[in-house]
């Protein structure tokens, strides 16, 4: 039986009868009581319970159920009727009914149209329910019954009873389902004990609270049980009647703003005043103004005579001024002058960023020819580099170089086309995309507009937003942009975009081949210590609200945080590394303790807690099968070791270190290179068959890829076949082939840079790989000795010496 929310319950569907009572304490069924035999039929209720006195229509559909009323009407009425537990049970045994239930005499029956059968109960007095003796073809059992306790406090009963019936005229009064008949009938009952079975038959809850109630031998504590409940009811109903209330004040007040503003729109009409013609009026003043290309001042005026002709009442009028006013807002011809003294251009980048020279380079080449020719469609650039080397904090200090508006648009995780270009003004809601907002924004058509994270772009069923992008960084097409909203053409050929990207490996090759890339590697340990003294600490010196003279960080000390407490490309985590020490000063300032001005190594772990990298990750005492290799990933260099082991068996390779498939064929070319040249590297080729060979890369939980490691695993397994240890503090990269070739790899910087870190002292690299090393500041790598070669012979001799 679903429950519904109202005082008064339905005992069958589509009734709207109310369990009634017998106002007065009948004789005659007391006497009925006193004479009913110990032995009756019994009726099992669904979704009820009969409560003494209380008269209820029962509609009856099971077999059993229907024999069972036969038979009480063969002998004296009389029936008892009890509760199921469950009312999904369709043939109920003993141990399915409560054991107390209540004696019913069956007033009346009707034959239902249906076939059905419908009989009137009134309830008599409990019982309970000691056997079962029949189970078919109806239920009958062996009962006793079960008198009420004497009233042991009348003047609590009393005072409960008030208060039962107070708070059931509220429910009543704030029920407005219910039929006015039902308070009638609660002032016509003048025994309490009547009145709780009354109240206790229509409360709206679940079946086993009902049967609780019914087995309640004290009437006290049963009056307080009944009272729980019907409070819990009124709380429910009045609030819900709280919250009506307010609903139907809010339309009220809706309905009288409309009949105002009406009255009001016809009181200024009257006085020749008319505020919709007033904005119209105003958007045209400023159309006359305003700097922009013929065809968009005739899109204008037809717009507005349209908007002249709509009933600003209508939801159209507000989309054609949202639309006339985007028109207006919009910088079409408007743009700054570039700054063209470009020493001071380079000055400024100099300033805010320390190194990247091939970007710095690339905007003055750019304002260079600018200068010269007067007209130029502005490049568009990516940024493509690890995290935390400042490609987004480059726009904004190109932006300032140039005298440009900035603006930042980011990428990440946008997956719908009409972000870009913006939604058909006929939707609900529709909005130009972000390209012109943010124009608009900018109030300028040449702005600084950086795009980043975009290769973090997502794709779905709405569409793919770096396809949008194509015409956006196409410098052949972008004059003429077109945003669906805005349905006019715009020219973006004078903004200057400057994407970023963590990876080329995920943006659309279309796209990409409309960018000209520039690679912004990692930063060295002497690159950071630089960009540290002259923007990270004097920046949370600020942020921390200390001055030059609270704090003073030596280079040492710069360096010690920097290899010992962060492993990066970039500066963010020095960034927070040196906010934590700041921290840690600014409360002992505020605490007025004594700290060091001049911060020493030995204060550092007092800040920042133990050290967390050991920079001297290379193993003095090698042992056969180790080698150390370079790595590059998204957040710049590392080394990994690769290890190999051998068993006995019979020439299976095992990989293991979440390896991906170009790796694992690496490691099939190197083994295969070692079994064709078994003779020239002194292996006995019978032996090797004889033996497992297992390769593991440590980190097992970190995914692996790339064909960069062939020469390591090429060398760790003829190491481990010869039982030859590598030579100490050497580390390698590069790809083989199956004929021993030595092909070269990408990310050379931050590999270099992160064997520096890691106290390596040679690298075996490709020999096309010498220009990238020449590259690198040379005063980054002192100390390290490259060796430069072309086949894999040169490599095992120079790492297996002995």
């Amino acid at each position: 039986m679903q429950k519904k929310n109202k005082f008064f319950l339905d005992m069958s569907e589509g009734s709207d009868f109310i369990p009634m009572i017998n106002l007065q304490d009948d004789d005659n069924d007391q006497e009925l009581v006193d004479n009913i035999a110990s032995e009756i039929p019994l009726l099992a209720l669904r979704n009820t319970v009969l409560f003494p006195k209380v008269i209820i229509p029962i509609t009856v559909g099971r077999s059993k159920s229907t024999e069972a009323i036969k038979a009480a009407l063969k002998a004296d009425k009389i029936i008892g009727v009890i509760s199921q537990k469950d009312q999904d049970i369709e043939d109920p045994v003993e141990g399915d009914l409560f054991q107390i239930g209540t004696y019913a005499r069956i007033v009346k029956q009707f034959k239902m149209p249906d076939g059905s059968l419908t009989v009137i109960l009134k309830g008599l007095s409990r019982f309970n329910l000691d056997k079962m003796t029949m189970e078919d073809p109806f239920l009958r059992g062996k009962i006793s019954t079960r008198p009420m306790d004497e009233v042991s406090d009348e003047v609590e009963i009393q005072a409960l009873s008030a208060a039962i019936r107070e708070k059931a005229r509220k429910i009543i009064d704030l029920s407005p389902h219910l039929p006015k008949e039902a308070a009638v009938m609660l002032d016509n009952v003048t025994n309490d004990v009547f009145l709780f079975d009354f109240i206790s038959g229509n409360l709206n809850i679940d079946i086993s609270q009902k049967q609780g109630i019914l087995e309640i031998d004290d009437p006290n504590a049963k009056a307080k049980a009944i009272l729980d409940h019907i409070n819990a009811e009124l709380q429910v109903l009045e609030v819900k009647s709280q919250i009506e209330n307010k609903v139907q004040g809010d339309i009220n007040k809706q309905q009288r703003d409309y009949l105002l503003n009406q009255q009001l729109k016809t009181i200024q009409e009257e006085l020749g005043q008319n505020p919709s013609q007033e904005e119209l009026d105003n958007l045209e003043q400023r159309a006359k103004d305003k700097q922009w290309p013929e065809a968009i001042a005739k899109a204008f005026h037809k717009e507005l005579k349209r908007a002249r002709r709509t009933n600003p009442q209508v939801a159209e009028f507000s989309v054609l001024m949202n639309y006339l006013e985007l028109m207006l807002d919009l910088p079409w011809d408007t743009y700054t002058k570039d700054n063209f003294n470009l020493k001071k251009v380079q000055g400024v980048l100099d300033k805010d960023h320390y190194g990247l020279d091939e970007v710095k380079k690339r905007v003055l080449e750019h304002l260079s020819v600018l200068k010269l020719k007067g007209n130029m469609k502005a490049p568009i650039i990516c940024l493509v580099g690890p995290p935390g080397v400042g490609k987004t904090s480059l726009g904004k200090s190109i932006s300032n170089a140039l005298n440009r508006k900035f603006v930042r648009v980011s990428l990440g995780g946008l997956h719908d086309e009409s972000e870009i270009r913006g939604h058909r003004k006929t939707y609900i809601g529709a909005m130009p995309g972000r390209i012109i907002q943010s124009l608009k924004k900018a109030g300028s058509s040449n702005p600084v507009f950086i795009l980043d994270e975009i290769d973090k772009i997502g794709k779905d069923h709405r569409g793919d937003p770096s396809s949008a992008l194509l015409e956006v960084l196409d410098p052949e097409q972008n004059n003429t942009f077109h945003d669906n909203y805005l349905d006019q053409d715009y020219d973006l050929s004078k903004v200057l975009f400057v994407a970023t990207a963590n990876s080329l490996n995920t943006i659309q090759p279309a796209l990409l081949d409309r960018m000209e890339i520039i690679e912004i590697e990692g930063y060295s340990v002497e690159e950071k210590i630089q960009i540290a003294k002259k923007h990270l600490v004097a920046k949370q010196l600020e942020e921390h609200g200390l001055d030059k003279s609270d704090v003073k960080i030596s280079d040492k000390v710069l360096e010690f945080v920097i290899q010992r407490y962060t492993r990066e490309s970039g500066v963010r985590s020095l960034s927070r590394k040196i906010a934590g020490i700041m921290r840690s000063i600014a409360k002992r300032k505020a605490f007025e303790e004594a700290y060091n001005i001049s911060v020493k190594k030995s204060d550092i772990e007092t800040y920042l807690g133990p050290t967390l990298f050991d920079n001297d990750m290379h193993e003095d005492q090698q042992i056969p099968g180790v080698v150390i290799g370079l790595a590059w990933t998204r957040v710049g260099g590392d080394i990994l070791f690769i290890e190999t082991s051998k068993s006995k068996g019979n020439g299976k390779l095992v990989l293991t270190g979440n390896l991906g498939d170009v790796m694992k064929e690496s490691a099939t070319t190197a083994l295969s290179y070692i079994k064709a040249n078994a003779d020239k590297l002194d292996i006995d080729i019978e032996k090797l068959k004889e033996l497992d060979i297992h390769i593991h890369v440590p980190q097992g939980a970190i995914p692996k890829d790339g064909p960069s490691a062939g020469i390591t695993m090429l060398t760790a397994l003829t190491s481990l076949i010869t039982d030859k240890p590598v030579k100490s503090h050497l580390a390698m990269t590069g790809e083989i082939t199956l004929r021993g070739k030595v092909l070269p790899v990408g990310g050379i910087k931050e590999k270099i840079l992160a064997a520096r870190r890691a106290g390596v002292k040679e690298v075996i690299l490709c020999k096309e790989n010498k220009k990238h090393v020449d590259k690198i500041n040379k005063d980054f790598i002192e100390g390290m000795q490259f060796h430069f070669v072309d086949r894999m012979e040169e490599v095992l001799k120079i790492a297996l010496p002995s």
